[in-house]
């Protein structure tokens, strides 16, 4: 390694980036301390649905990456998901003007710049914030990322699971939280105990502490972002009129104060992507890339089952044309069995000043392939805007390690000015669609009697009962719940409660999927043992059940999400 000539370390970095189809051009190589433009780094098109990484330490350019990135794919027609933490991904929507310093950079690479602006469309959590809002409804998110985000332990989880299959059984639409607030406060009643004593595996304990946390939910504003119109993924797999692929920038304002949630509904978007997409094969290019930015907080403190679901879907997405790019700060946050699904990697500078540091950097390093660097040093002393890549080439084969200087995005990098995100907002054809929100008749009506009154409707077999009505009553029928169960004052958090042995639940008649979905092919077996650990103890037996009808049909999905769109 060390005998090789600069001449043959070029040729090696040559060689291993002469692709035939079509690429993004991701920079120019750095050899022996110099940038050599004759050696240009590529990652294949049609090989972007092998999904990546994007990693480095904080202010070492993974933004930027992503921002160059998302630009050549829209350019090639295809259609890109960003999640914008830090507001500074709006500037794909305006065109960079040049400098001096900018002029030399692209010079250095070989890159032939222009300033260029792209097709954005602007979305927001529920309306949180100036893009459109997006919403789901509370039954198609599902019950085990409901529970991640209420942080339920397993027990809990599981009888939030049994909770859902009641609604589902009893024609109780669950499109907001308080129509899953009134199922549970209808089982806790009088009236409904008895259909609480069918479940079985449902205690009148356990259901007490789900409306609690679900009470905790509400009073922290997060109703908004539950609810109609749903968010149609199918969205985000527009193209422009002139055939450039639509940059779906998704505003995260608040990120840091509800960080579940909105990692946990980045997997929503997935997860229902899974669900709707055919298969697709191999194509030339993929129908979405999707960058999910800040990818620690997804694994986080997440159940076995939560993270064998997303090894699922990362490993079965390939096959329907999607490409998930995780960025991090370090490998280690990404956990191994979804790590190795990851044959693209860009890796930025990583720092080395503690021990903790020292073995990140060591581990980073064992990923990847034997190469002509010392990546430890590379790593440790790259500059901002370069990075250490290695993809896979168009014959499924590992690229040569090669520290890249990376390309310069042709929009702004930083924010687009207000009035022009709020222009594109106001002009944009969703904003019709989603815009204003709708409180059709779901379970909340049905329980209370409006819906009887209104139009006639109720669940069959369900008496009405009284509806709270305001952020007081409910949390206060919710610590009244607790304490005649716990038999003392409620406090939060409150006292672990013994775990309740949940009994199987005979499967209900599975829900017709819809029409035109196929197969899932070889990953069938994948999903079955997925299911049925994701489900919990309280719905293995409905998985095993389900287990031989998979091919044709699922009540529900890997995490439980079942979209209206489906039902």
């Amino acid at each position: 390694m060390a005998n090789k000539t600069t001449a043959e370390k070029l040729a090696t970095i040559q060689q291993g980036y002469t692709l035939d189809g079509a690429t993004i051009d991701l920079g120019a190589a750095i050899v022996d301390g110099e940038v050599h433009k004759e050696a240009q780094v590529r990652l294949p098109l049609s090989m972007m649905n092998r999904h990546g990484l994007v990693a480095g330490a904080t202010g070492t350019g993974k933004t930027v990456t992503l921002h160059m990135m998302a630009e050549q794919l829209s350019t090639a027609g295809v259609p890109v998901f960003l999640a914008d933490i830090k507001g500074d991904l709006s500037g794909l929507a305006t065109a960079a003007t040049a400098s001096e310093k900018l002029t030399a950079r692209t010079a250095g690479l070989g890159q032939e710049w222009s300033g260029k602006n792209f097709p954005v469309e602007f979305l927001a959590l529920g309306g949180d914030g100036n893009g459109i809002p997006v919403r789901a409804t509370v039954t198609s998110f599902g019950p085990i990322l409901l529970s991640r985000i209420m942080e339920l332990n397993d027990t809990q989880e599981s009888s939030l699971q049994l909770i859902f299959h009641f609604a589902d059984q009893k024609n109780l639409e669950l499109l907001d939280l308080k129509d899953l607030r009134s199922v549970i406060q209808f089982l806790t009643s009088d009236e409904g105990k008895a259909e609480l004593e069918n479940l079985g595996g449902l205690s009148k304990a356990t259901a007490g502490v789900i409306l609690r946390e679900l009470v905790g939910l509400e009073a922290q504003g997060l109703e908004k972002f539950f609810g109609e119109p749903e968010f149609d993924t199918a969205e985000l797999l527009r193209t422009a009129p002139d055939g450039r692929g639509v940059v779906s920038c998704l505003e995260l304002p608040s990120l840091q104060t509800k960080p579940m949630l909105f990692s946990t509904f980045l997997m929503w978007l997935l997860a229902d992507l899974f669900e709707d997409l055919p298969e697709a094969g191999d194509l030339d290019k993929p129908k979405l890339v999707f960058f999910l930015d800040e990818a620690h907080l997804l694994f986080n403190g997440a159940s076995k089952a939560f993270l064998d679901a997303i090894t699922t879907t990362v490993r079965l997405i390939r096959s329907k044309g999607v490409g998930i790019f995780f960025v991090t700060q370090t490998p280690k946050d990404v956990p191994a069995d979804v790590l190795g699904q990851l044959a693209n990697r860009i890796q930025h500078a990583l720092r080395a000043f503690t021990p903790e540091d020292a073995k990140a950097l060591k581990a980073t390093v064992s990923t990847f392939p034997v190469s002509d660097y010392d990546l430890e040093e590379t790593l440790t002393s790259a500059g901002i805007g370069e990075a250490v890549i290695t993809v896979m080439n168009e014959r499924g084969a590992p690229t040569p390690v090669a520290l890249t200087r990376l390309r310069a995005p042709e929009s702004v990098m930083g924010p687009s000015a207000e009035d022009l995100v709020r222009s594109t907002v106001a002009s944009s054809a969703l904003l019709v669609k989603y815009g204003t929100a709708v409180d059709n008749v779901s379970a909340y009506e049905k329980l209370s009697g409006h819906a009887a009154s209104s139009t006639g409707a109720a669940a069959p077999g369900l008496p009405p009962v009284p509806a709270s009505t305001s952020s007081y009553d409910v949390d206060a029928e919710a610590r009244r719940i607790e304490e005649e169960i716990l038999g003392r004052p409620s406090s939060r958090p409150g006292p672990q409660l013994p775990p309740v042995d949940i009994p199987p639940v005979p499967a209900p008649v599975p829900e017709a999927r819809r029409s035109g979905t196929q197969d899932d092919g070889g990953g069938l077996g994948d999903l079955a043992g997925t299911l049925g650990g994701a489900l919990g103890g309280g719905l293995k037996s409905m998985a095993r059940s389900l287990g031989t009808q998979l091919g044709r049909e699922l009540m529900r999905g890997i995490f439980g999400t079942s979209s209206r769109r489906r039902r």
